[in-house]
């Protein structure tokens, strides 16, 4: 029984080193000069510490400039996506109207639809209504998420309708009863919500690339990936590539460990008896 033990652990340690260590060579690289890294670009300490590609990174790109522009469109699509959702979620749940089964279908179906697909109607939709290359046609169509409908809707299934009876016999509208009794009792499904619109968002490269075309509007996902071509210099650039990737993994990671004890656990009950 000791020794099943053992082994299942020691496997377990295998698999979270054969996890860590791209990210750890990431991180080892980004502190490596060029030529050490293009010799050695696997290893885990630098022979020579260098902040050079850091300093190439804020000195000659825009990165400054990346960062501010993905941090406006991901927080603002984070918040708008949290009420949003919440509200969509609230009313498939509990408010009773012609074709909410029918709507619901639809976002689920939705779910199914893989997102490449919507690429070119996207363009061609922000391009008519005006809003292509502008902060709006970046922002305003990540504000809805079916798959973020759909969690909320469940979670606030899971809510005992007897909770709202007593806030709507003092006289409490849906919107009242929804803000001040349900909502606050859905944090678990909320926090999962945040995470997951803050880190797909953060993410996003497709969206943004039928989105936008003005330098001035890149977020760091394009920059990146501008960046992985070779926009700086010639050579493998190694170190300012991955400096890049560990600083823009940070945002993502500080969410995640500031949220991960309060997401969602399906085991736990909305209310407890």
């Amino acid at each position: 029984m000791i020794w099943g033990q053992v082994a299942l652990y020691a496997m377990l340690l295998i698999l979270a080193l054969i996890y860590i260590y791209p990210f750890l060579v990431q991180l080892a690289t980004s502190f490596k000069t060029e030529a050490e890294a293009a010799a050695d670009p696997v290893s885990l300490i630098p022979n020579v510490w260098s902040l050079a590609a850091y300093e190439l990174l804020f000195t000659r790109s825009d990165f400054p400039l990346w960062f501010m522009n993905s941090a406006i469109v991901t927080i603002t699509v984070t918040l708008g996506r949290v009420f949003f959702v919440s509200l969509a979620g609230y009313a498939l749940a509990r408010l009773e109207f012609r074709g909410r089964t029918v709507i619901f279908a639809l976002v689920v179906a939705v779910m199914a639809v893989p997102g490449v697909v919507l690429l070119i109607p996207k363009f061609l939709v922000l391009n008519q209504i005006g809003l292509y290359d502008s902060y709006a046609g970046m922002i305003l169509p990540l504000l809805v998420d079916a798959a973020g409908v759909f969690i909320m809707k469940n979670f606030f299934e899971s809510i005992p309708p007897s909770v709202e009876e007593q806030a709507r016999i003092d006289g409490a509208g849906p919107f009242r009863v929804f803000w001040s009794i349900v909502l606050p009792m859905a944090r678990p499904a909320l926090i999962t919500i945040v995470i997951l619109s803050f880190q797909g968002s953060w993410n996003e490269l497709s969206h943004f690339i039928v989105a936008t075309q003005s330098p001035e509007l890149t977020t760091l996902t394009k920059g990146v990936a501008s960046l992985a071509s070779g926009q700086l210099s010639q050579g493998s650039q190694y170190p300012i590539k991955l400096a890049a990737a560990a600083i823009m993994t940070i945002p993502v990671a500080i969410v995640f460990f500031i949220f991960q004890k309060r997401i969602m656990n399906n085991s736990e009950g909305a209310v407890k008896g």
